[in-house]
Parts: C-alpha cells; structure tokens; sequence
C-alpha cells in the first residue's frame, strides 16, 4: 500500500513524498533510513492512486548519463551540474539541481546533498555515490549505477513486450463479446419472441439475458461500475497483493518463475553494492526492502546468519535464496575474492533463463488464448442462429 509522508529535512525544509509499505511504521522506517525526519504518514488511497495527477519523474539515468560524460570530459563535479541546470527545460528538475549546487557549495558531499532529495535519488544511489567517495571513483561508481539501471530496464521491457500481444487479444476479444451481449442479442430476442419454447434450452437462455439487460440496462451498468470499483481497490490493497502473492508462490511452474525474477533483480544489486565497496552486511539491509514479502524472511535469516560468522553461500543456501547454479558461483566467488562480479553474473544467468521462459510461456500461451476467446465468440453466434437452422431444417 502507498503512503503519503511529510518530512523534515536536515537543513530544516518540508518535502511530501510517496512510499509503498507494508503498514504505517515500514514507510515511517523507510522515510528515516534516507534521513528524514516524519512529520505526519497517512495512507494513500488506492482509488485517489488511480486518478491522481501523476508527478513527473526525476530523469535519474539520463542525468547520470550526462554527469558522467561531463566529468570525463574535465569538469569537476558542481560545473558539470550546474551545466545541466543551465540546459534544463524543465522547472521542476532546474529547480531540483539548482537546490543541489547551493548544498554543495555549503561544503556537503555529494552523497550527503543526494539525500536530501530522497524524492529523486534513491537510498541505493546514494550509497554508490558515497562509497566512491572513500576511493575517489566517482564516474566508476556512476557507470556501475547506469549499467545497473539499463539492465534492470531491459527484463523490464522483455515482460512488458511478452505481455503486449496476450493483453490485446484478452481486449478485443472482451471487447467483441460485450458487443454481442449487449448490442445484438438484444435485438435478437425480439426476432425469436413468436418462437417461445421452439427455442433451445441454451438459445432461450441467452434470449432471455438479452431481454434483460433491454429493460433493466441502466441498473446493470450501475451495478457493473460498482462491482468493479469494489474489484479494482480490493486488488490494489497491500494484503491482497500479499495473499496473490502467497497462493501465486504456491504453483509450481509460477511460483518458481516468480523466485528467479526476484533473485535476478536481488543478485544483481547486492553485486552493484559490493563492487562498490560496501559491506556485505550493509548490502543485504539495504535491498531487502527489493524482494517481495515471500522472500523478505528468507533474507533476514541469511543476515542472521553471515553476522554469526557462517559463509554467505551457507547462509543463503540455508534460507532457500539460491538455486543449484546460483550455490556453486557463490561458493566461487568466495574462493576467488570477487563477490560482487559473481552476483553480477548470476543475476545474467537467471536474466537469460528467465526470457527464455517468457518466450515459450507467450508462444504456447497465445494460441491458446486464441482458441479459447474464438470458442466464447463463435459459442454466442452459434446460440443466436441456432434457432434459425432448425426452422430451415424443419420447413425442409
């Protein structure tokens, strides 16, 4: 569930911010672990969520992108930044870096002046930006952060694009339907009324649902709408996400999917925040929040277990975070020193096993979805008319 926080900041200014929590003390959690300081946490809506004015997002890769190509070209940090709020268009992200170059001139870091502004630079940004500071490799650390976000982008757009085509189809398909329901068999029912129980058990039926939705049309529309109102904030509350996620984790093929999924993102952090200098322990902490809640206990344990002293491959394996392929790379890993390339690697490997799942899931899946929206279609026409075939066969 969202929640819509007001807090104050270390130089004493009030921003609002929105986070996704579980209850009103996670999100109070969450707005303290990026320094803040809350004023007041209130629950956000889910119907308000639906029809809220979107804010514009901060544009966090492009302006990284950006950054990095000024500081390798020779400018130091508040020049580069300052040329980027010269050629920003627009007003909210002007105002946001010309905020940022007045804290750095005040004498902060750049990750102490990030974090004021939880709203545009998340807690694992920060993070890299401040264990570059102990090294001095701050493009480094930037680069890490874009090829990070670039691939996290890329399994974005694979499932989005798998899912393109099977929505489509659901939508004509639902939306041929509801046209034949409501529009013709109505005006079917008036052919076949003479008929009356000449018709077909399943065609009267169907004549019948057409008679009704003719004299009562604007109740069922109104009960519609409710249902589904009632339908859309039901499914956008937290504890029902949380009790889908559960029974989803139970099926087999699904629930094993949805394990790699989270894995891959899991891996591939931790390893962004290892190669960037940061503890093994303080990693974990911060990507917890990253996994879903079927898994969150999971972590905690493995934490549990690394701070005791146990190997992490040990520790993860116990807390059922690995995979076969996944425990043996970890195992060399800590044989070779190189953690943080290795969780890299692993979040590749489960990358590619998981688009190769989605293509064979969409190619069997769309047929499928074909047939069975073809069966509902041609089952309706073949009611309306069936009548008229037995009255042809009859006056034959």
């Amino acid at each position: 569930m969202h929640y819509a926080i007001k807090a104050l900041r270390e130089d004493g200014s009030v921003i609002a911010l929105t986070l996704e929590a579980t209850d009103e003390s996670d999100a109070s959690r969450q707005a303290m672990s990026q320094g803040l300081t809350v004023l007041t946490t209130k629950p956000q809506l889910a119907l308000s969520g639906l029809f809220a004015k979107r804010n514009t997002h901060f544009p966090l890769v492009l302006f990284s992108q950006e950054l990095l190509a000024l500081l390798d070209a020779g400018l130091n940090l508040v020049e580069a930044i300052e040329t980027l709020a010269e050629k920003e268009q627009r007003t909210e992200t002007r105002k946001l870096l010309d905020q940022l170059i007045k804290t750095l001139y005040e004498g902060q870091t750049f990750s102490a002046a990030l974090q004021h502004f939880p709203e545009a630079f998340p807690p694992l940004y920060v993070s890299t930006v401040r264990a570059s500071e102990k090294t001095g490799g701050l493009s480094e650390a930037i680069t890490r952060y874009i090829a990070y976000q670039s691939q996290l982008d890329i399994v974005r757009k694979k499932l989005v694009n798998a899912s393109i085509y099977p929505v489509l189809l659901m939508v004509v398909g639902g939306l041929v339907t509801l046209f034949l329901m409501v529009y013709v068999v109505p005006k079917f029912s008036h052919i076949y009324e003479d008929m009356g129980g000449d018709l077909p058990w399943m065609s009267r039926m169907l004549i019948e649902w057409g008679k009704l939705l003719e004299a009562h049309g604007s109740t069922m529309l109104a009960v519609t709408v409710g249902v589904l109102t009632l339908f859309i904030y039901f499914f956008t509350r937290v504890e029902t996400k949380r009790w889908i996620g559960e029974k989803l984790w139970l099926v087999p093929v699904i629930g094993e999917r949805m394990k790699v999924y989270q894995l891959a993102r899991f891996y591939r952090t931790v390893g962004m925040l290892l190669r960037g200098g940061i503890p093994i322990t303080t990693a974990l902490d911060m990507v917890s929040g990253l996994l879903a809640l079927a898994l969150r206990g999971s972590l905690q344990g493995a934490i549990l277990k690394v701070r005791e002293g146990s190997p992490l491959s040990v520790a993860m394996e116990m807390n059922a975070l690995t995979t076969p392929v996944s425990l043996r790379m970890l195992r060399v890993g800590e044989r070779t020193g190189n953690m943080g390339d290795m969780m890299e690697r692993i979040a590749a490997f489960y990358d590619d096993e998981m688009a190769r799942w989605v293509d064979w899931f969409t190619r069997l899946f769309e047929p499928i979805l074909m047939a069975v929206i073809g069966l509902i279609i041609g089952l309706i026409v073949v009611l309306m008319y069936m009548p008229i075939f037995e009255l042809a066969g009859s006056i034959q």
